[in-house]
C-alpha cells in the first residue's frame, strides 16, 4: 500500500533515514572508537540497503526492512528503555507507525484487535493546511506557531480511556520544493495569514504534490490522563445547559472514570440549602443524588452523623468510606450516609465538599459498587479538580440567581420588549460607572413625543351583580342558621336561641330591604363570633349532628363562609378576563409587527389596555403619523371583535353579564416616564395628567343632559375632545361599516363635565355581532339575545 495513494496533501511523502544516515558519516572520524565504529555498522546496513537512504513509499517496505530499520534507530529507540518508553518512529501527521518501544507495542495489545489507532486533536479537513505551514517553515524561514497538543486516546484492560500526549522530533525530516511549486512571495504569505479557513487559496499557493517529504519523526509519547481529566473536567463545567444535555452526566462520569482509572464509579450531587439546613436534590437530566437516595431534600442532620456532619459542615474537608459494609456492621446501621450508602449498594465512597470563603454550597458524592477502590489515598485526586467544580458551583448559583430574579421580572414587573432596549442601556451605563469606581445611579428613563391610546372592555352592572350575588349567599346562610336554632329550640327551650332568631330575622330583613357596603362585614363577625360557637355546642345533640354537618358542609374551606352565588359571580369576572385579555394579548402580536410600540393591559372588572406609538419608543427614524393612523384603526377592529368574541363565549359563563367597550382619543403627543417605585410607566407634566384623569373617570361620565352613561351595553363609545379626531374615526366607522363590523345608527354625543376636564365629546354606534363563528348573518345586540334566548 503506497502511503500517498488517496492522500490530499501537498507532500509526496516517503520514509526516509537520509537525514539521519548523514549524522552517522560525521561521526566516522569521531575520536572515540565505540562512536566511530558504531556509526560504521548503522552505514554499513544503508550501503547494504540503498532505498532506506533514497526512501520509499509503499508502506509494505516497512515490514521488509523492519530489522534493518530497527538497527539503523537503536541509538534513537534504546532496547534498554524499551519496555519504560512510550515511543514510536512515524511518518507526521498520519496514523503510521514503526519501529514501536515494547511498552507502546503492549497499550495496543491490551486495547484489543479492533482498536484503531488514531490522532486526537488534529482536524482532517486542517490536515493540509497544516502541511503548507510545515512548507513555510522549512522552505521558506516563516515560522508560524501552529502548535497543537496532539494526543492518542488509548484504553487500558479495564476499559478506561487513557490519555497520551504525542511530541514530536522532526530533526531527521526534509522538505524540498518540485518543478510544479509556485515561489512563495512576502506578498503570497501575507495574504495566507488572514486566510486559514481558505482551502482553495492554500491549494493555489501550495497544489497538490507539488513538494518532496523525504524522512521520518520520532513520536515521544507522555502518559497524560491526569492532566487530561482535569482539563477536561473544566471544559464539560464550562458548558452552557448542562443540566439540560442527557449525555453530560455519563461524559461526566467517563473523564472521573479515567481519573481515578476503575470503570465502576458513579459521581452524584447535593445541593446545601443553609436557610434551612437541608441537602437539596440538583435537577437534570441524569443528576442523581446518592446522599439523598429518593428523597427530594433531606436535613443535614438525618443525612449526617456527627462526625460527617462537622467534617464537611464544619471543617470544610472531604472524608471517604473505603469499607461501606464494615462500617454499616460496626454502626448497628444508625449512621445514616453509611446507611443509605448499604442501601442502595455501594461499597466505597468519598464525599468532597463544594466550598468557597463564604461556606459550604454542595457536596460532591463519588461512590462506587467496590469496596476499597475509593479511599483517603486517591481522594487527594480530587485536589486538583474541586477549583473547577467549585467554580462551577458558583457561576450556576449565581445563573440561577440571575434566572429567578430574571422569572420575578417577567411574571411580576415585566418590561415590554418595546423599550427594553431604554431599559439595557440604562442598566449598561449604571455597570460602567459602578466599573468605573463612580457612584452609580440609574437615570430616568423617560420617552417623549409619543401618542397614548386607551381602550377598555368593561363588564356593565358589576357592582350590582356582586351585590346580588353577596345577598343571595348571605340570605342563604342565615336561613340554614335560622332553621338549625329553630330545630334546637325544639330540643332545648332556651331565650337564646329566640334572641338569635330574632336577630337572623332582622338581618334577612335588611338584605331584602335595604343592603349596605357594611352589610357583609357585620353579618360574617356576627356568625364567627356568636353563632358558630353554639353551634359546636348544639352539635353534642345526636337530634342535631346531621342539620349542622349539612350547614357545615356548604361553607367553602378558603374563605369560610358559603359561596356559592360569589363563586360563580368570581368565577365569571376571572373568566372574562382571562379570555378577553388572551385575546387581546394574542392580537397584540400581529400589531407589533405592524410597528413597534408599547403595550400594557389591566385585569379589573373587565380588561383595560394603553399603547404608546411614537420615534422615541423605536429609537429608529422611522416614525410616521401613518403608523398612528394604522394602530387606532386596529385597535377600534379589535375592540369590536372581542365584544363579538366575549357574547359567542356568553354562555359558557356562571353568570350572564354584559360588557361595553369604550376607546379614548387622545390627539397631542405627551411624555411618559418610568416610576421606579410603582415599576410602571406614568404620563409626564400637568397638561398630559389631564390625559390620566379622562382615563379614570371618562367610563362613568354622563350624555350632558341626562342620567345616561356614555357606555352602553352593545354599542361602542369613542370619546374625544377635537374635530379632528371626530373626522378620523368616523372615516373608520364608515370603513368597518362596509366590513359588516358596526351597524349603521351613528350618534354623536356630548359629555357631561368631569372634574376640570371640559368639552368631551362621544361616538356611538352598535355593533354588530354573530352567533359564532361560522355563522354569517349580523345582528344587533338586542337582536342577538333574542335569537340566544330563542
Amino acid at each position: 500500500m503506497d502511503i500517498n495513494e488517496n492522500l490530499d496533501s501537498p507532500l509526496i511523502i516517503k520514509v526516509s533515514f537520509n537525514k539521519l544516515l548523514n549524522q552517522y558519516q560525521n561521526l566516522i572520524e569521531a575520536d572515540n572508537d565505540f562512536i566511530a565504529t558504531n556509526a560504521s555498522r548503522v552505514l554499513k546496513i544503508a550501503e547494504d540497503n540503498p532505498i532506506l537512504r533514497e526512501g520509499f513509499s509503499d508502506l509494505k517496505l516497512l515490514d521488509t526492512y523492519e530489522k534493518e530499520i530497527e538497527g539503523i534507530l537503536q541509538d534513537a529507540f534504546s532496547p534498554i528503555l524499551t519496555k519504560n518508553e512510550i515511543k514510536t518512529a512515524s511518518v507526521p501527521f498520519q496514523d503510521v507507525t514503526f519501529n514501536e518501544s515494547a511498552r507502546f507495542k503492549s497499550l495496543l495489545k491490551t486495547a484489543g484487535d479492533d482498536f484503531e489507532l488514531q490522532i486526537k486533536n488534529m482536524p482532517k479537513d486542517q490536515r493540509y493546511i497544516i502541511a503548507c505551514t510545515i512548507i513555510l517553515n522549512f522552505c521558506y524561514g516563516y515560522n508560524l506557531n501552529f502548535k497543537r497538543p496532539f494526543f492518542y486516546e488509548i484504553p487500558d484492560a479495564n476499559g478506561i480511556t487513557r490519555y497520551y500526549k504525542i511530541l514530536y522530533n522532526a530533526d531527521f525530516t526534509e522538505i524540498i520544493p518540485r518543478s510544479n511549486a509556485p515561489k512563495i512571495t512576502k506578498e503570497d504569505y501575507d495574504q495566507l495569514l488572514d486566510n486559514f479557513e481558505n482551502i482553495d487559496l492554500w491549494k493555489e499557493k501550495f497544489p497538490p504534490h507539488s513538494y518532496d517529504f523525504k524522512g521520518f519523526v520520532i513520536s515521544n509519547i507522555f502518559d497524560v490522563t491526569d492532566d487530561q481529566s482535569i482539563s477536561n473536567i473544566k471544559s464539560s463545567l464550562i458548558g452552557e445547559d448542562k443540566r439540560k444535555d442527557e449525555s453530560f452526566m455519563e461524559g461526566f462520569y467517563d473523564i472521573f472514570r479515567s481519573l481515578f482509572g476503575f470503570k465502576n464509579l458513579e459521581v452524584g450531587f447535593s445541593i446545601y440549602n443553609e436557610e434551612e439546613s437541608t441537602f437539596e436534590r440538583v435537577y437534570g437530566v441524569g443528576m442523581n443524588s446518592f446522599l439523598l437516595n429518593e428523597k427530594e431534600s433531606i436535613t443535614c442532620g438525618d443525612a449526617l452523623c456527627e462526625w460527617s456532619y462537622n467534617r464537611l459542615l464544619k471543617e470544610n474537608k472531604y472524608f471517604s468510606v473505603s469499607d461501606v459494609d464494615r462500617l454499616y456492621e460496626k454502626s448497628e446501621g444508625h449512621a445514616p450516609h453509611i446507611k443509605v450508602l448499604h442501601d442502595q449498594g455501594f461499597k466505597s465512597a468519598i464525599f468532597a465538599p463544594i466550598a468557597n470563603d463564604d461556606g459550604l454550597m454542595g457536596v460532591i458524592e463519588i461512590v462506587s459498587k467496590e469496596p476499597q477502590v475509593l479511599n483517603s489515598i486517591n481522594a487527594n485526586k480530587l485536589v486538583d479538580v474541586m477549583p473547577f467544580i467549585i467554580s462551577a458551583v458558583e457561576r450556576s448559583k449565581n445563573e440561577e440567581e440571575n434566572l429567578i430574579e430574571a422569572i420575578i421580572q417577567k411574571e411580576c414587573t415585566s418590561i415590554h420588549p418595546s423599550v427594553h432596549w431604554r431599559f439595557e442601556k440604562e442598566a449598561r451605563n449604571y455597570i460602567k460607572a459602578q466599573m468605573s469606581g463612580k457612584e452609580p445611579s440609574f437615570s430616568k428613563i423617560a420617552f417623549e413625543k409619543i401618542y397614548p391610546l386607551y381602550g377598555q372592555i368593561d363588564i356593565k352592572g358589576s357592582s350590582q351583580a356582586r351585590n346580588w350575588a353577596t345577598q343571595q349567599d348571605l340570605t342563604l346562610q342565615l336561613s340554614t342558621i335560622k332553621s338549625v336554632l329553630e330545630s334546637a329550640s325544639k330540643v332545648e327551650e332556651l331565650p337564646i336561641y329566640e334572641q338569635y332568631i330574632y336577630q337572623i330575622n332582622d338581618f334577612l330583613k335588611g338584605l331584602e330591604i335595604n343592603f349596605q357596603v357594611d352589610s357583609e362585614q357585620q353579618i360574617s363577625s356576627f356568625i364567627k363570633d356568636e353563632i358558630e360557637p353554639v353551634l359546636k355546642h348544639l352539635y353534642t345533640s345526636d337530634d342535631l349532628k346531621s342539620e349542622i354537618d349539612d350547614y357545615f358542609n356548604r361553607i367553602d374551606d378558603i374563605v369560610d363562609v358559603l359561596y356559592h352565588h360569589r363563586k360563580h359571580y368570581d368565577d365569571t369576572i376571572a373568566l372574562i378576563n382571562k379570555e378577553m385579555a388572551s385575546l387581546l394579548d394574542q392580537k397584540q402580536e400581529e400589531a407589533q409587527l405592524m410597528y413597534p410600540h408599547y403595550f400594557e393591559r389591566f385585569k379589573t372588572d373587565g380588561v383595560e389596555h394603553n399603547m404608546y406609538i411614537g420615534e422615541s419608543i423605536t429609537k429608529e427614524d422611522s416614525f410616521n403619523p401613518i403608523y398612528l393612523y394604522n394602530l387606532r384603526l386596529w385597535q377600534l377592529q379589535v375592540m369590536v371583535e372581542m365584544e363579538n368574541s366575549y357574547y359567542q363565549m356568553q354562555s359558557e359563563f356562571p353568570v350572564a353579564l354584559d360588557v361595553a367597550s369604550m376607546i379614548l382619543v387622545f390627539n397631542q403627543p405627551l411624555s411618559i416616564s418610568f416610576r421606579m417605585d410603582e415599576k410602571q410607566f406614568d404620563v409626564d407634566g400637568t397638561y398630559n395628567a389631564r390625559y390620566e384623569i379622562v382615563k379614570k373617570r371618562v367610563d362613568k361620565a354622563y350624555i350632558k343632559g341626562t342620567t345616561e352613561r356614555v357606555t352602553q351595553k352593545g354599542k361602542i363609545s369613542i370619546v374625544y375632545s377635537q374635530k379632528e379626531d371626530e373626522r378620523e374615526y368616523l372615516r373608520y366607522v364608515k370603513f368597518l361599516q362596509s366590513k359588516k363590523y358596526l351597524d349603521d345608527d351613528v350618534e354623536i354625543v356630548e359629555l357631561q363635565d368631569l372634574q376640570a376636564v371640559t368639552g368631551l365629546k362621544a361616538i356611538r354606534v352598535s355593533v354588530l355581532y354573530h352567533k359564532d363563528k361560522d355563522d354569517k348573518a349580523f345582528y344587533t345586540y338586542d337582536d342577538l339575545m333574542k335569537e340566544i334566548k330563542a
